[in-house]
């Protein structure tokens, strides 16, 4: 596949994989995940690459699905069953990147949002620049967190800090992402791939075989039930769509105003 918003290039036993989305700051645009779906799968039939590093721009990461992209808004306007079936666009790429053999670091600098957060909440492991945040709006768009989300973030942080991620929907300062765990490593700004290019090499020096099935094992273990707590994620935001949350959720959002939800 010719990748247009995806730069890859490869150091020994590492592939770093680079979002180039700059126009739109790396906002997920459809284009965009399926791209890193596939790169996923490219990746997954790699036998030479131990560790896989996931980056954005220099001063963010993603800010999140595109709300502006007109391919969302014609898989809105589709019939329930083919809603249904393409909704899962979202969940599939970070799925991908989840089942991946290689070691997975994600490098992050300024703002990782939403749909970011829930594709690096699928690697194994995440690099925070020390001025970077995470942030998940979706509730106060009038969604619910989907992707297969929260059981992910529920491993990293726990259920009280994984419902205040996503029910408060506030900025995470990468010093308090790493006290909770989402974050493994903290660094200075401008350093967090460095820093994980230093992760990988330490992981490549380590015997391939053994590496890929520890993580499997471990993944294994902590996701055995990830699937059949999240498998309503789709329907539930099918449902989101529905209300009138949603509509003012993302006129608020448009007009850069407060909103104003009603339960219905």
């Amino acid at each position: 596949m010719e990748y247009r918003l995806l730069d890859l290039e490869q150091e020994e036993r590492t592939a770093i994989v680079r979002i180039s989305r700059p126009e739109k700051k790396n906002a997920l645009s459809i284009d965009l995940i399926e791209e890193l779906s596939f790169m996923a799968e490219d990746l997954k039939k790699r036998a030479d690459l131990i560790a896989v590093i996931l980056t954005g721009g220099d001063s963010y990461f993603s800010p999140g699905v595109d709300l502006s992209d007109p391919k969302l808004y014609e898989i809105f306007g589709e019939g329930l069953f083919q809603k249904r079936k393409a909704m899962e666009y979202g969940p599939r790429m970070c799925r991908a990147w989840e089942d991946l053999d290689q070691f997975t670091i994600a490098a992050i600098e300024g703002f990782c949002v939403g749909g970011g957060v829930a594709l690096t909440a699928s690697l194994d492991f995440r690099v925070m620049a020390e001025s970077s945040f995470i942030r998940v709006p979706e509730i106060g768009l009038g969604m619910n967190m989907s992707w297969a989300s929260l059981p992910r973030l529920v491993h990293l942080v726990g259920p009280a800090r994984a419902k205040e991620i996503v029910i408060f929907a506030e900025r995470v300062k990468a010093a308090d992402a790493y006290e909770w765990g989402f974050a493994q490593r903290i660094t200075a700004d401008g350093n967090a791939l460095s820093v994980s290019r230093k992760i990988a090499e330490h992981v490549a020096e380590k015997p391939p075989v053994q590496v890929a099935m520890t993580k499997q094992t471990i993944n294994a273990l902590t996701t055995a039930l990830d699937r059949l707590t999240s498998h309503m994620d789709t329907d539930q935001f099918i449902l989101s769509l529905m209300s009138e949350d949603f509509k003012e959720g993302v006129a608020a959002y448009q007009q850069k105003r407060k909103p104003s939800f009603t339960g219905r």
